[in-house]
């Protein structure tokens, strides 16, 4: 078991390595920045990483304060959702109502690969490789409708 001290640095040496490792995909390189994430040019929709003792999941996060408006804006990624789930053999897990750990609550749109601890260090070239291949899947198909959802919005 790791102290609270240890159990931050262990996911900062994480985050570290998976900003290292990044920086050798071809796909990444081409591109001349990692990744979208934040800068979708969209309010309120983000492209996220997140991984914990059970899990890891690449996801779209829609956290705009305004709750008819991250609702309305689910509902448009909903009319889309053959693009969205394209490539994703087991399509991507819809959720409207997710109560973060602070009590926020966001809609999200994701993949999740359950089995993976970031405590196991073991783990962490085969949760990188997840992140890499089902981001890269989610970015892609996020642009192929993001110029019609801000013409929408």
């Amino acid at each position: 078991m790791y102290t609270q001290e240890e159990a931050k640095q262990l996911r900062k040496d994480f985050w570290i390595l998976f900003g290292k490792r990044c920086k050798i995909v071809p796909e990444l390189q081409e591109k001349g920045k990692k990744w979208m994430l934040y800068d979708t040019k969209i309010t309120g929709l983000d492209l996220k990483f997140e991984v914990d003792r059970r899990a890891a999941r690449v996801m779209i996060e829609l956290n705009h304060r305004n709750e008819g408006k991250r609702l309305d804006l689910f509902e448009k990624l909903q009319s889309y959702k053959a693009i969205l789930e394209d490539g994703f053999e087991d399509g991507l897990i819809w959720d409207f109502l997710f109560v973060r750990e602070t009590g926020k609550e966001v809609c999200r749109i994701y993949v999740e690969q359950e089995g993976f601890d970031i405590h196991r260090q073991k783990q962490w070239p085969d949760i990188y490789n997840f992140f890499i291949e089902n981001m890269l899947r989610l970015e892609t198909n996020f642009l192929d409708i993001r110029d019609i959802l801000k013409e929408q919005l």
